[in-house]
């Protein structure tokens, strides 16, 4: 490992920290001021220093494009995309441009996400999943009952668990203040994908 001044090493330490305990590389603007550089201008200066020297890796044209070196070949690391909200409540119109990317440790989910999701209201709060998570979803159009689905209803995202019965499809909150959605017959219904796992960020 090429000899670090103490103010390149803190930088290193910093980007090393946010991107395991995080999953988010940091901006060059959080860099500056958690390691008391003048500006982002200086902030930069150190990234580049370091990326000359092999330690990290920098993607030109992302405001969070700063990785460890080698980061993304380590297997129980993983980057997953966030596209937009999901309803945890009524359902909310689908929004599924790319709005970040996360660098996550695939052990936090029962099966590795295709994509977040971040959720909006409180519908499923009895499951543990609250205002303001980032769902993992596992991309299939297949789901057994009782599985919690990210749903596609007339254009709308939801999640919620579903409940198949041989006369009857429904969309179940977990959450008392929410009534069942019965899916008619006729409507526009699809599933997009199935729940396996969150990340909840302080």
């Amino acid at each position: 490992m090429p000899s670090l001044s103490h103010r390149r090493t803190t930088v290193l330490n910093f980007i090393r920290d946010r991107v395991v305990g995080h999953g988010q590389a940091p901006s060059l603007a959080e860099i500056a001021a958690a390691c008391g550089l003048a500006s982002r201008g200086a902030a930069r200066k150190q990234v580049l220093a370091l990326a000359e020297a092999g330690l990290i890796e920098v993607t030109a044209g992302q405001a969070r494009g700063i990785r460890p070196a080698g980061m993304r070949a380590r297997a129980d690391l993983l980057r997953v995309p966030v596209l937009g909200r999901v309803a945890a409540g009524s359902p909310i119109g689908a929004d599924a441009g790319l709005a970040d990317t996360l660098t996550l440790d695939v052990r936090l989910f029962s099966a590795a996400p295709d994509y977040l999701l971040r959720v909006q209201g409180n519908s499923m709060i009895e499951d543990g999943i609250l205002d303001g998570d980032l769902v993992g979803v596992k991309r299939t159009p297949e789901a057994r009952d009782g599985q919690t689905v990210v749903a596609r209803l007339d254009g709308e995202l939801t999640i919620k668990r579903l409940s198949r019965s041989a006369d009857a499809l429904r969309l179940l909150p977990r959450n008392p203040a929410y009534v069942p959605i019965e899916v008619e017959s006729g409507q526009d219904f699809a599933v997009e994908g199935v729940f396996c796992g969150l990340v909840r960020r302080e």
